[in-house]
Formats: C-alpha cells, structure tokens, sequence
C-alpha cells in the first residue's frame, strides 16, 4: 500500500498542478486517505513501523545522488555562505518563534528544520534525532506529520506569493532564482516559482535550495546534540547518560554525493537513483500518513502555523534583501 501511495504520488507530481505540491507530500496524503478510508488493519502496524524508520533513511541516503558538488562549488561562495545563514538562522527564529506562540519543544524543532533546510525531507531527516520515550512515539508521529503540513502550505502560499510579487521585485532573473531557491521550502517549491524565470532563473534557484539541503547533515548532528542537552535538563540523574546522537544514515547521504559527483555514472543512472530514492521516502511518508490520528493533529496546529507563517515572512524578506545586495 505505501508503494501504491509512493508510485501514485510520484507520477501525479509530474503534472502540472500536482507538482506544486511534490511526490512527498501527495504519498503523504494519499497514506491519510488509506487510513480514513479504514482499510487498515491493525497488524499493519509492524510494517508501517519498519517502512516509516528503515526505508527513511535509505531514501534520504539515495537523495545523496541529488547533490553535484562540484556544481555546488562552482555557485561561489556567496550561494554557499547564503544557504548557511539561511538555515542556522532560519532554524533558530523559527524554533524561538514556535516555542513564544507555546509549540512543544520537538514539534517546534521539527518544523524549524523544514523550514529552514528543504521541506518534507529535512522533517523526516531530522526527526530520527529527537529520541523520545515509547510511550511518546505516536504524538512524535503526530508532531511528524503536522511539522510536514506546516511547510507543504507555507511553501506553497509562498510560492503563490513570490509569483504574484516577481513584477514588482525588480529583480533579474539570477536574483529571483537566489531568492526562490533561498526563501521557499520544499525543492518543488523552488523549481515551480523558478522556472518563471526562464532557464537562468530556474538553475539559480535549484543550485540555491540544493545549498540548502546540502546542510541536512550538519544540521542533524546539530540537532541531535542539541535536542540531547535540551531533554537532558528535565530527564531524572540516571537517565542522562546517554550516546551521542550521530545520525550515521547521513554519513551515507554524504557518500552518495560524493560517489554522483566523482564517479562516472550516466545523468540516466542519477536520475534513477534519485527517483528510488523519492520512492522509498514516499513509502515513509505514506506509512506515516496511515499511522497517525491527524484529527489531533487539526486540533493542535494552530499555534504552529502562525509561528511558521511570520517566521517563513522574515526568511523570505531576509534573503530577498540578500539577493538584491549580493547577486
């Protein structure tokens, strides 16, 4: 069922409309559809389990094979430096923001990381570092899902908005590249609004939002250490000795854009891996979708939206002042 989902999502993300949106999101929905439409069975939930972890971090370690980092290196250091600022520092106003408008520390840091790094991916990436009790597993699904809604529906009013604006923005077609590919959440996002200006604009926002993801790894190790301190001050004397948070899926997503970059494998070959690789985190996705009661997930989002919405404000009238100055 969750290849169904995934499959299904990655076609109709090919199509006009539908691409807005991107393959992750629809296998998510498509995952909520299954659920309600009670065709589950409770024994499903061992599957689910093993699809929603296992074959997570094997797609985020496919999408590795995205990332040329050679075409990274030849952006400059200025699209390198401006995807750092972007995410440590969109990270952090979001999750300050979140946590003002009274957003629990996980699903705060969750959406944070999707905001700030690349969408639904980052959300997903990063949530395996934020190590909870059993007991907390399903509101931890429930913050999953929630932290991906928040970032499909502000990257995509974004991406209206920066189109109904880009008349009026006076910028060349390399700076509304920059801007989009800085500023919009999901990579889908960025290649819809990109692609309105022409070819230039559409490479300069790939390369932007690709600088982006590129930090997923970091980012992750940093949170990871950071979310441990964190639990550790509310955590009783004999629970705090715990290991160090590495997310070693990452070292392979590392070597995977490594091994695309610098090995001779055909743009054929790369662009399949890629593909299995949306289709193993559509899986995830979709698993994620059958496993939550999102009618919770209605009842406590608000706050979190709001939060997202001015934090995803000030991210796009930063870079867009960025892109102005620097490109």
């Amino acid at each position: 069922m969750t290849l169904i989902c995934a499959v299904i999502g990655s076609l109709l993300a090919q199509l006009p409309y539908f691409s807005l949106f991107g393959a992750l999101i629809i296998a998510l929905i498509l995952g909520m559809i299954f659920q309600t439409a009670g065709t589950l069975k409770s024994q499903a939930g061992i599957g689910i389990g093993f699809i929603s972890n296992k074959f997570l971090r094997l797609g985020i370690i496919l999408l590795g094979f995205k990332l040329n980092l050679i075409q990274l290196a030849q952006a400059g250091i200025k699209t390198i430096l401006l995807a750092v600022v972007v995410v440590s520092g969109t990270i952090c106003l979001t999750y300050f923001i979140e946590r003002k408008f009274g957003v629990e520390p996980e699903l705060a840091i969750l959406a944070a990381s999707g905001t700030g790094i690349c969408g639904a991916a980052a959300v997903m990436g990063i949530s395996p570092q934020i190590k909870v009790p059993a007991k907390q597993a399903e509101r931890q699904r429930e913050n999953e899902v929630l932290a991906v809604a928040i970032v499909a529906i502000m990257g995509t009013i974004f991406t209206f908005i920066d189109l109904g604006l880009k008349p009026l923005l006076g910028l060349n077609a390399t700076q509304f590249g920059v801007f989009v590919g800085g500023s919009l959440h999901e990579i889908a996002h960025a290649v819809a609004a990109g692609s309105a200006a022409g070819s230039i604009g559409l490479d300069n926002a790939i390369i932007t939002k690709l600088s982006r993801v590129l930090m997923l790894a970091p980012a992750a190790l940093a949170v990871g250490f950071w979310y441990q301190k964190h639990s550790q001050k509310t955590q009783p004397v004999s629970d705090k000795k715990a290991k160090l948070p590495i997310p070693w899926f990452m070292g392979g997503f590392i070597l995977a854009s490594v091994l695309g970059t610098f090995l001779p494998f055909s743009t054929a070959a790369l662009t399949a891996l890629v593909k299995v690789a949306y289709i193993f985190l559509g899986m995830a996705m979709a698993a994620l979708g059958m496993s939550v009661n999102f009618r919770v997930i209605l009842k406590r989002g608000l706050p979190a939206f709001a939060a997202a919405f001015i934090s995803s404000v000030i991210l796009a009238i930063g870079v867009l002042i960025a892109s102005k100055i620097w490109f």
